[in-house]
């Protein structure tokens, strides 16, 4: 199986446009996962300063990101955070993609401590 990373939009009844056609045998069947970072990703008050967290754990999206830029892989990122899986860290990389200051800001702030 391969993969290969593809942008699409959800409209008003829940149904998936993708932006561009795939690569692919038109009968072939796929496998799709959606990464939805507005569920996946939560800032609460008084948790982790209110800094971008994955849902439901204290692992804020800035720590996984100075991991990253650091050199560590996701692999080994997971294998320190075993409660994560490859849709979290994915889920992480574009939220970090979608809000870069926020992330800079946090790691900078985090680092000093």
């Amino acid at each position: 199986m391969k993969a290969v990373k593809a942008m699409a939009t959800i409209n008003e009844q829940g149904q998936i446009t993708l932006d561009s056609p795939l690569m692919n045998n038109k009968n072939s069947r796929v496998e799709i996962i959606i990464l939805i970072p507005e569920l996946a990703i939560e800032k609460t008050l008084n948790v982790c300063g209110g800094d971008a967290c994955i849902r439901n754990t204290r692992i804020p999206v800035w720590l996984l990101v100075s991991y990253q830029q650091q050199g560590l892989s996701d692999a080994k990122i997971l294998e320190a955070y075993p409660t994560l899986n490859a849709v979290d860290l994915a889920n992480a990389w574009r939220y970090a993609e979608n809000h870069p200051q926020e992330i800079a800001k946090a790691i900078l702030e985090n680092e000093a401590d």
